[in-house]
This record gives C-alpha cells, sequence and structure tokens, in this order.
C-alpha cells in the first residue's frame, strides 16, 4: 500500500448530487402547470434538502426555514419576508405573490407559520415545496397538507448503497476499497451529513491509503472523533443522571461483544434502551444501538482508563470462532440471508490481525450473497497475513472471475495446480461460455454442482443437486425451459439471500418465457437485483445490464461504448454535452461503473452510425 495525503482543497463541498433521478423528476413535474407543489418527508440526513435544491436549481424561490430555538415566536420562520407585526390573514395575501415557496424543516415550524404554509396550500397561488424530517411530532397543520390531500407526499427512503458507493467515490476522488465503505455507511446509518462528517475526519486524522492491486481509497484503525462527530452525538449522549453515564460507558469499552445484562444497573439500562440508545441482544446481552456512540465515548475517557477497560483482539478468539461456525452452518443450509459478525468486522476494520479461515468463510459468504468486491476485500484480508492460503486464494479468484477479472483471478491460482474450482469461471471470465460450461466443477457440494446450472448446463448435473432443493428446481426448470417455474426459483433463491443467483435465474427466464410482458418483468428484476452484486459479470446477466436504464440512458451509453465523444453524441442526438454528460454519469451510477472504458464490456454496440 502506499499513502495517500490529503490536500486540503480537494473535498469540495458540497459533494456532487447523486441518485433520487425519479425523485427528482417527480418533484420537477409538481412544480408544473396544474400542480400546486409537494411534501417531502424522510429520515434525517437522507438528502432531502439537497433533492429540493437540485429540483429547483436555475429558478426564482423564496425560501423558508423552522429552527427549534424559534418555535415559540410567532411567523419566526418568515420574518424575513413578512411586516414585523402581521395577522395571518395579511400574511397569505402578502405571500400569495410569491411563485414558488420551499419551506425546509417545517417539523420545527412554530404554530402560525405552520399555519401560514397550510393556507397557502388551501389558496393553491403559491406553489409549495415543503421539506420534513421523520422522527418527531409534525405540527398539525403541517401534517394536514398531505393528509388532507392538499399536496402529494414524497416519502424520502434512504440513498441505496449503489447510489452510497458513487457519492463516496466523488467525495474522496476515487473507488473506496469494500470493508472501508461498509464500515462508512455502517457508521453514518444513513445519514449524508455524517457520512461527509466521517470522511472528513479520516482525511485529516487517520491513516488512509490506496490499495495496491486496485487503487481503491481505504481507511483502517480507530474511528477519529473530530469536535464534528462529537457534536452530532452530543445531544444523544448528555445523560444527566451518573448511572446511564456509566452505563454507557462499560457498553462502550465491551464492543465488539455484548456485555452481559447482570453486569449491568438494571434501571439505567433501562431507562437507556427507552431512549432507543442501547439494544438488547438474545439471550440477554446489551449493546450500544448505534455504531458511533462507542467511538465517541471511548475517545472521552481519557488514555489510562481505556488502556484498562478496552477489549484486545486476542480476547475475541471464542466469539470470532463462534462466528465462523455461524456463518459456516448458513452456507451449508443454504441460507445466507444477512447474520451479523461483528467480531470479524471489527479485527478488520481496526486493522487487527484476521485468521485466514475466518476470512475465507467471510469471503465465502459475501460471494454467495452476490457481494462480490466484498467477498475478493475479505479474501485478500486473510491473504495479508498468510499469502499461501488455498481457500482465500480460491475465493479471490471466483470474486475476480464472477466480476469480469479474468486477471485478478488467474493471477490468484497461478502455480497452484491444486486450485481447480475457479476453472470453470475463468473460462467466463474470458468469455468462453462453451468452455466455462464444459470446465464447470463436479466437485465436493451442492454449489460447485450447481455452478454449472447458474452457466447454462443444466443437464451436467441432473439428479445430483439435493432433491426438492432450490437448487435442484433451479436445474430442472432451466432444462425444461420454464419461465414461470424460473421467477418462483428466483424468488426462493432471493428470500434465502442468493442476490446474484436471483438475478441470474431471472435473467434466464427473460429468454424462456413466452409472454413478451412477462419477459419485460423478468429483465427488469433481474437488472435491479444485478445492480446490488457489486459489479457481477457472470453468463446468465450477459446482455442485461441495460435493463435499468431509461432509453435516452440506453442510446448514450451505447453510443459512448461504440467510441463517441460525448461533443460527437450531443450533435447526433442534438442535445447539449452537459446533458450528455449528465447521463452518463446517472447511468454510470446504475451501472456500478466510473468510466466510460468499462462500457465496452457491458454492451456490444452497433454500429455508431445506426444509432
Amino acid at each position: 500500500m502506499t499513502t495517500f495525503e490529503r490536500d486540503a482543497k480537494t473535498l469540495e463541498l458540497p459533494w456532487q448530487f447523486t441518485g433520487r433521478e425519479d425523485e427528482l423528476e417527480l418533484i420537477r413535474r409538481s412544480l408544473t402547470a396544474g400542480h400546486h407543489g409537494i411534501v417531502v418527508t424522510g429520515p434525517a440526513g437522507c438528502g432531502k434538502t439537497r433533492l429540493v435544491t437540485e429540483a429547483v436549481r436555475g429558478g426564482d424561490r423564496a425560501r423558508a426555514a423552522g429552527t427549534p430555538e424559534t418555535r415559540h415566536i410567532p411567523f419566526a420562520a418568515f420574518a424575513h419576508l413578512l411586516p414585523e407585526s402581521v395577522s395571518l390573514h395579511r400574511a397569505v395575501q402578502l405571500l400569495s405573490g410569491v411563485r414558488l415557496l420551499l419551506v425546509d424543516d417545517a417539523h420545527l415550524l412554530d404554530d402560525a407559520s405552520a399555519a401560514l404554509v397550510h393556507q397557502l396550500a388551501v389558496h393553491g397561488r403559491t406553489r409549495l415545496i415543503v421539506v420534513a424530517a421523520d422522527g418527531a411530532p409534525y405540527p398539525a397543520a403541517v401534517a394536514r397538507l398531505w393528509t388532507g390531500e392538499l399536496l402529494p407526499r414524497l416519502a424520502l427512503e434512504p440513498l441505496p448503497r449503489e447510489d452510497m458507493e458513487q457519492l463516496l467515490a466523488a467525495g474522496v476522488g476515487g473507488a473506496v476499497e469494500p470493508l472501508t465503505l461498509r464500515r462508512l455507511l455502517h457508521l453514518a446509518q444513513g445519514d449524508l451529513r455524517l457520512l461527509r462528517d466521517l470522511v472528513d475526519a479520516v482525511r485529516e486524522r487517520a491513516p488512509h491509503t490506496r490499495v495496491k492491486e486496485t487503487d481503491a481509497w481505504t481507511w483502517r484503525g480507530p474511528v477519529p472523533v473530530t469536535a464534528a462527530i462529537r457534536e452530532r452525538t452530543a445531544g444523544a449522549l448528555a445523560r444527566p443522571c451518573h448511572e446511564e453515564r456509566a452505563t454507557l460507558e462499560r457498553l462502550a469499552f465491551s464492543e465488539p461483544l455484548p456485555l452481559p445484562m447482570e453486569d449491568l444497573d438494571l434501571r439505567a439500562l433501562e431507562a437507556l434502551e427507552a431512549d432507543g440508545l442501547v439494544t438488547v441482544d438474545h439471550p440477554g446481552g446489551a449493546r450500544l444501538a448505534h455504531p458511533l456512540h462507542g467511538p465517541v465515548l471511548r475517545a472521552a475517557a481519557g488514555r489510562l482508563r481505556a488502556r484498562r477497560l478496552a477489549r484486545t483482539p486476542d480476547q475475541c478468539g471464542p466469539a470470532l470462532a463462534a462466528e465462523t461456525a455461524a456463518l459456516t452452518a448458513r452456507i451449508e443450509q443454504t441460507d445466507v440471508r444477512v447474520l451479523p459478525a461483528p467480531v470479524g468486522e471489527w479485527l478488520a476494520h481496526e486493522g487487527a490481525h484476521v485468521p485466514a479461515a475466518h476470512a475465507a468463510v467471510r469471503a465465502r459468504f459475501s460471494r454467495l450473497r452476490g457481494e462480490l468486491r466484498e467477498a475478493a476485500a475479505w479474501a485478500r484480508e486473510g491473504l495479508r497475513n498468510a499469502p499461501g492460503d488455498a481457500s482465500c486464494r480460491t475465493e479471490l479468484a471466483l470474486a475476480a472471475a464472477q466480476s469480469g477479472d479474468a486477471v485478478t483471478a488467474q493471477e490468484a491460482v497461478a502455480g497452484r495446480p491444486d486450485l481447480q474450482e475457479p476453472a470453470a469461471w475463468l473460462a467466463a471470465a474470458r468469455g468462453d461460455a462453451e468452455g466455462a460450461a464444459l470446465e464447470a466443477f463436479d466437485g465436493r457440494d451442492a454449489y460447485a454442482l450447481y455452478d454449472a446450472v447458474r452457466l447454462g448446463a443444466p443437464d451436467k448435473v441432473a439428479g445430483r443437486l439435493p432433491e426438492g432443493g432450490v437448487f435442484a428446481r433451479h436445474a430442472d426448470a432451466l432444462a425444461r425451459g420454464d419461465g414461470p417455474e424460473l421467477v418462483r426459483v428466483a424468488e426462493a433463491l432471493e428470500e434465502r439471500g442468493f442476490q446474484l443467483f436471483a438475478a441470474e435465474a431471472h435473467a434466464q427466464a427473460v429468454r424462456a418465457h413466452r409472454d413478451p410482458s412477462a419477459a419485460r418483468v423478468a429483465r427488469t428484476r433481474a437488472a435491479a437485483l444485478a445492480r446490488r452484486c457489486q459489479g457481477a459479470r457472470t453468463p446468465a446477466l450477459s446482455g442485461l445490464v441495460l435493463g435499468e436504464l431509461t432509453a435516452r440512458q440506453r442510446q448514450i451509453v451505447t453510443l459512448a461504448a461504440a467510441g463517441l465523444s460525448n461533443r460527437q453524441i450531443a450533435e447526433q442526438l442534438t442535445l447539449s454535452i452537459r446533458t450528455v454528460g449528465n447521463h452518463l454519469y446517472s447511468a454510470y451510477a446504475r451501472l456500478g461503473e466510473n468510466d466510460r472504458a468499462a462500457l465496452v464490456c457491458l454492451v456490444d454496440p452497433p454500429d455508431a452510425r445506426s444509432a
């Protein structure tokens, strides 16, 4: 690894707007003729204000916002728009001439301001965009905007992981190493402002590097607690009760393991659980609810106390063995739904030694879930201290090959004739679909046999997969070309956590369906699932990766893959160069790629002149 030093001017704020194309279009439509606006709600920090700001960029609008400190002052949110003393009736008259009014933090409005917003919606002369955060009661007049059907409500979900990854890549200036990405997203809990603060903290105070093999931005070590991060947690952690504060601190130093409830003050624990600061695990262990609270509490404890109370990696051996056994059991049960394994993650995040045996199981579990970049990262984590480990090398080769990276896959098994399992996937990564089917591994477990089904050769394993299981059903449906049954198989696979397998089954159903409508539905579902699989490039998904793009995005991506520049595409399609660039950026986000060089691998472009 080589150290990546931060230039203080490289991180521009705010970060580039990413994702939310459908929501952006919905807000813009709500401001067209015949519409009166929209209410946007969602969790704190999910990007509501940024979304509506992007939607009205370049247009004339007035803006008002609620604040906690002014909730008792009438019309405080509109003080800059109204005279010092004004009635509600007069306020409505004065603001009815405003073409567009953006009201931010409407959950914090004083009652008079909330009533004013409601009356403006009733009169309908001013278009309104009202933004409110979930988690606290709304003023009654604000809630009646949508319950009274005056304005439609858009309830935002947290930004999808794929878009968060693109956002982080833009923020740090390149790809983010998968375990670092997972850690940052876990710490931020969907709060984009907190995510930005964490990245700032890491870049300023923590050792971060570029991974030599992938040039990805990576971070290991303790969470750097800056003033901005401490401020974000201060309200929740400021407990007046000494017993509650002491309980929080003990839980902080017990991480990554839960602390038995009998070791804690029960009354304090109950109060902390009621306030959402503590969760109680079965069968009776307690841990902090928010992953950032532990680092903040530990940072405030002082060095000597931290040295005495903190866990060390060698104390986690039994718990790590239990996690490895639990993950292995799930794999054997063909059930890879999310299973918490905090000890292994803590060791990796802190930069401690992760045993190759655990890393290989984590890599396999992630690969079977379709999390291919994470699988490769776990395999590399194991190889860091055991470079010759056969299981980690096999997992790295399989994850790389199923991502279409034949070079890395070949390097992982080079000089190791004992590693035969990746042979079929190496052939697939080289584009040799027929050779891949012939090489389909004929070995030790159901997953190895199932590879033949995934590679389109179900006849190779007829009658050899566990009878009645979902893998056997998949093989039978594919052999018979039964589209509806392939869809049912895909749904069963997805339910068990096999996102990539489910995507492949849906993709195979596209080719098997006789009903064009059913084929379109299967194609859309295959593309949506494949997008979650961190760059998966398997034979079954061939030709489907563009399925979730808009028609215009597909057209521009095809021309870009054919080698046309943004200017040439703009001239051919009579668009602005900026519009072409925006479409390409959105397409990259949906396809899980970062540049146009990768598009050649995703499409088989026709002659650009005929596009």
